[in-house]
Order: structure tokens, then sequence, then C-alpha cells
């Protein structure tokens, strides 16, 4: 009989505190697992959330709050900046030889929970996302310049609203939480619904940016331009009424800018930008190292340690499991010796036994951890819109097996040595 096969019925024997040990393992490495693919999933979403443009210029203020409003729909943004900035990132504008490609950004609006941003239909064909994919589109198509009162909509939005190809939906003036009433604004007519991306794309609704500025609140009219009289009307009646006019430049005002520069003009550009008075250069890139790593990497640590600890009294647990059946199996240990088996050979069956305790627990630990990370999957999709799924692994669980080894042949050392100093004679 192999010892392999000994230790094994040796742990069958004690069923009942074998099988509670291993549980109490698996509760460690499933809290280990969850902390591991957790960050790794989110660190990852950060960091790729902000791809497929090198800037994002915008009002003056914290950079942090700039790019977590831009990119990843969190927070409120700062302020606008003037329209005729924005063109000056344009061809024939002042920064024009540094930049490729510049899409505005307008927010101010939700529909049922979620951002409504104002934008150009090239935001789907010149800019990429995680690593340059295009945007492709599930259903329909992109919304055009020339119509207005069109829009996109992104895959989490299509699922939890039940908007399709066609149907209409009229922004709420604000950003209001999802059930919150609000002035409602004229409806946009759904043309596309983007395939999903795993980015906060998913959930934004992406209107005409012209249709946005003819939205209540959104532009700066002078008398004479269909401004709002305060009278009582329906809601859609507040809004522009020639809705087939362009707003006029001076009306105008965007929240942001996405900015692809020439490869070598990132820093010139954003130096430029800052030593400005009106706007702010943020590299979302640099800014979401710096987050991740000065302060969601230290949280991540501690956690890690946290439930490390929680492994290691797991760990104690198994020691203390086997400590304890040492003085029931003296006189199966001087059997086992009687019939010719060396002290080194009954150590070793003891060892063999946490080891089997402990990965036992482990491969426990890691379906019931990616079975945690499983069901909360749809949660953390609805509240942050990062997409995490079972089969999520991150690489550093590699490193638990040969720990949850080293663990196991630690805690079982003690048993081991009293196994290999028992006395035949007086045990029998």
């Amino acid at each position: 009989m192999s010892l392999w096969k000994i230790a094994w019925r040796s742990i069958q024997q004690r069923s009942l505190a074998s099988t509670l040990t291993a549980i109490s393992m698996a509760l460690g490495v499933a809290l280990v697992v969850t902390v591991l693919v957790l960050h790794d999933v989110i660190d990852q979403s950060f960091r790729r959330g902000a791809q497929g443009y090198d800037m994002i210029v915008g009002a003056k203020g914290g950079q942090l709050e700039l790019v977590l409003s831009t990119a990843y729909n969190i927070g409120r943004p700062i302020e606008n900046i003037p329209y005729n900035y924005y063109e000056e990132l344009l061809p024939g504008g002042r920064f024009a030889a540094q930049v490729e490609t510049a899409i505005p950004v307008c927010l101010g609006d939700s529909y049922e929970g979620f951002l409504v941003i104002g934008t150009l239909p090239e935001r789907f064909t010149k800019l990429h996302y995680l690593d340059g994919r295009n945007y492709e589109f599930a259903e329909g198509r992109n919304f055009e310049v020339d119509h207005f009162y069109e829009a996109v909509i992104g895959a989490y939005v299509s699922q939890q609203t039940g908007l399709k190809i066609g149907g209409e939906m009229r922004p709420t003036h604000g950003v209001a939480e999802k059930g919150e009433a609000g002035h409602k604004h004229r409806p946009f007519q759904v043309v596309g619904i983007l395939a999903p991306t795993g980015t906060p794309l998913d959930r934004n609704v992406f209107v005409n940016m012209e249709g946005f500025y003819h939205l209540e609140g959104h532009s700066h009219h002078s008398a004479g331009h269909d401004a709002d009289t305060g009278s009582d009307h329906a809601d859609h009646d507040h809004d522009h009424v020639d809705s087939n006019k362009p707003v006029p430049e001076d009306a105008k005002r965007v929240t942001a800018v996405l900015v692809c520069t020439e490869p070598t003009a990132v820093m010139t550009l954003a130096k430029q930008i800052n030593e400005g008075a009106t706007a702010q250069a943020a590299l979302p890139a640099q800014v979401m190292i710096e987050l991740l790593d000065g302060i969601v990497g230290n949280v991540q640590v501690i956690l890690l340690l946290l439930a490390v600890l929680v492994v290691v009294v797991a760990g104690i647990g198994i020691l203390v499991s086997i400590y304890n059946s040492m003085s029931d199996r003296r006189r199966e240990i001087a059997i086992m010796r009687a019939l010719g088996a060396r002290r080194w050979t009954v150590m070793l069956v003891i060892l063999l036994e946490s080891i089997l305790l402990a990965q036992g627990g482990g491969a426990l630990g890691l379906l019931l951890g990616h079975g945690m990370i499983g069901a909360l999957g749809p949660t953390i999709l609805e509240y942050t819109g990062i997409a995490i799924g079972t089969l999520h692994f991150s690489w550093t669980e590699l490193v638990l097996v040969p720990g949850l080894v080293v663990l196991a042949a630690l805690v079982g050392y003690l048993p081991a040595v009293i196994a290999y100093r028992t006395d035949v004679a007086q045990a029998l």
C-alpha cells in the first residue's frame, strides 16, 4: 500500500475532524482567491478603461477628478471649457500640429441612472478601446452628424432598460439616480447598440452632440435664439424649438476633449495646455497608475495580508487536528513500526496527511472563491461597470499550490516528530 493511500485512510478514519479542518482551509483560500482576482480585474479595468486616447483636456481643477468623471463615470465633472478652446485642437487651431484626433464630450444628463454623453460619431470610428480594439455594433449603426436626435447605447444599458433599435429615450436633466424624478428633455431615437466592451462605456448613452446642445440648459443662447421663456409647457417645449439649425458656436461648451496626439508630442502638448489659464491636460494612464499604485495597491496589500493570515490560522487548525489525534494513534503507529515501517516512513505519512488536508481544502477554496466571484459578477457590473466572471483567474493564484504544500509541511512537522519518537513497546 502506498504512503499516500495510508495517509488518505487515516484521514477517512477521522472524517468529521478532517472535513471541518479542510473547510476552514477552504474558506481561507477562497478569501485569498477573491481578493487576488477582484484586485487583478479591477486593476486591469481601470488601467485599460481609459485606453484609446492619450490625453483628456478639461477645465482647471484636479486631474484625478477629470479622469474619473470623464473616463469612468465616477463623480461629477469639474466645469466646462469654451467650445472655441476645443477648436484649438482641430486642424487650423493652435495645437493642431500635435494632435491626431480630438473628440469632444458633453456631460450633464442621465437616463434611468445611466450617464448621457453628447459627442460625435467619430467617437466610435477614430478611437479604440482595450489595446486597439475597434468598436462594433451588436445591433443597428452609429448615429449621424446631421441627425440631431439619434442615440447609441451601451450593451448594459440595453440589457437593463430594455431599449431596442427604434426605441426612444428621454434624458433627465442632471445626473439623476434610477427612479429619481427630474425634468425630462425631448426624446432621442436609439439607432445603435454597442457590442459589449467590458469597460464603463457599456453603461453609457451616447447622443448626437448637436442635439445635446439643443436641450434646455446645455447652451448659452442669447435673446432671439429660442431661449427658454420659463413658461409652463410640456417637458420638451423647454428645449430649443428650431431643432434643425446648429447652435451658434459662441453658445456652446464642452466638458472634456479626448485627444490622441502625435507619438512624441504628449508631454509637450500637456505642458503647453497646463501652462495656460483656460484648461488642463490629464494623462489618464499616468493618473490611474498613481491612484492604483499609491492608494488601491496599499489597500490590496492589507486585504491580502488579512486573507493570508486566515489561511495561516486554518493551517494551525490542521496542526491542532492532527496533534490531538496522536494520542489515539499511538497503537496504530506502533503496529506499523512492528510490521517493519521505519521511523522516517511513519513521519512521512503524517506529513502527507497534513499536505492532503491542505491541498483538499485549497482545491475546495479555489472552487468556492471563483464561485463567489461568479455570483458577485452581476452586482459588480451593475455598480462599477466592470465585467467579471467565474473563469477570471489571476496568475498569482499559481503561488497557492506550492504555498499550501510548504504551510502543510510546517504545521505537520510537530505531529510527525511525535510519530517519529513513538515508543513501540510502550504503545503496544
